[in-house]
């Protein structure tokens, strides 16, 4: 067979849709809807992509008769050393949550050690998020990402997996580990609060949630009220907040408005925790004498408050530190390390105290 003969045959195979020209890496993507990324990962055995989405890349690839080229194989091999945390957070609440710059710390601590870098985008919403996680891989970018904030029936897990983006998630060890995720477990801190204030004779316990719809707001509500339930209380009052020290304060009023109000609050972070001892403090209400207060992070703030802040602790810089190593083992393909985290532990301050003598003693 001629040249031209070869060459005639072949574009009489092509599909139609390519109008003769000859298939791209984008063709395949297209047809099997995936991103660039993921075909690249296929054809580099590179893991991070579902089998089911393997399968239609490897179809959608000999439907169209498309192979890398070798230069393109070998440019593809070419590691970017660069990961990725995306994160979803009002810029306002961003700049007091204190869990993001300690992990962060840690983060880059873990990767400073493989050569690694981060790339760190805060976005206003999900969309936003979205169009990150896709633009990364569409652009080869990044070597995987960090998936914090989870949420309860998150989408995005499997949104990364379509886009062939290796994934750390970041949550609570309650809401259920895999290879491919590494958390603290929150409720054991949570409960240990709760002990510790019907050990001082509080059986009124109240909640301050964080933002509803994360899987850690909801691990430590449903924590403290099986603490209760265990302890043969009723549920305490509860108030919904989103970590912010405004709607912590709001919440603060809104229990203490109650017909019968807490003698203790168990709150979703340090920062709810510190405004609802001001909030209290604007109505009368003594913190410990007649109010006690726990919170949860042990921020730096938290012992110099007055009085000084009982809290829950985790080692938010040995977790993001922890978190780096695990990212970078998944992304090289190579043994996932032995992971030992601190155990939670539980400062006890000066914000609690027994409860005062007009407190029911049922118990």
């Amino acid at each position: 067979m001629t040249p031209s003969e070869t060459e005639a045959a072949d574009h009489e195979a092509r599909p139609a849709d390519l109008a003769g020209r000859r298939p791209t890496i984008g063709d395949v993507a297209s047809r099997a809807g995936v991103s660039k990324s993921a075909v690249s990962f296929v054809f580099n055995n590179r893991p991070g992509v579902s089998a089911e989405s393997r399968e239609r890349i490897l179809q959608a690839a000999a439907e169209l008769r498309w192979r890398p080229s070798a230069r393109a194989r070998a440019l593809s091999r070419r590691r970017t050393q660069t990961v990725g945390l995306v994160i979803r957070r009002e810029p306002e609440l961003l700049s007091t949550d204190p869990f993001f710059p300690q992990f962060v710390a840690g983060v880059e601590a873990g990767l400073s050690r493989h050569g690694y870098a981060l790339l760190l985008q805060v976005v206003a919403d999900a969309a936003a998020e979205k169009a990150a996680y896709e633009r990364f891989a569409d652009e080869s970018r990044l070597e995987g990402v960090f998936l914090t904030d989870l949420l309860i029936d998150d989408p995005r897990p499997a949104l990364l997996a379509s886009l062939g983006l290796s994934a750390i998630v970041v949550s609570p060890r309650a809401a259920g580990e895999t290879a491919h995720s590494i958390g603290m477990d929150d409720g054991v801190g949570i409960r240990r609060a709760v002990q510790h204030l019907f050990a001082l004779g509080h059986r009124r316990i109240g909640h301050v949630t964080g933002a509803a719809g994360y899987v850690h707001s909801e691990l430590r509500r449903r924590s403290w009220e099986q603490a209760l339930s265990e302890l043969g209380l009723p549920a305490g009052p509860l108030a919904m907040a989103d970590f912010s020290g405004a709607a912590g304060a709001r919440a603060t009023h809104e229990l203490l408005d109650l017909p019968e109000p807490p003698t203790a609050i168990v709150y979703g972070n340090d920062l709810m925790a510190i405004a609802g001892m001001a909030a209290a403090a604007d109505r009368g209400v003594r913190v410990p004498r007649d109010l006690s207060i726990v919170g949860f992070d042990d921020v730096p703030l938290a012992a110099f408050v007055s009085p000084p802040l009982t809290t829950v602790k985790e080692n938010v810089v040995t977790w993001g530190t922890a978190a780096a190593e695990l990212l970078v083992a998944t992304v090289e393909g190579g043994e996932t390390p032995e992971i030992d985290l601190p155990h939670v532990d539980f400062i006890v301050r000066g914000s609690t105290a027994k409860v005062r003598s007009t407190e029911p003693s049922d118990r």
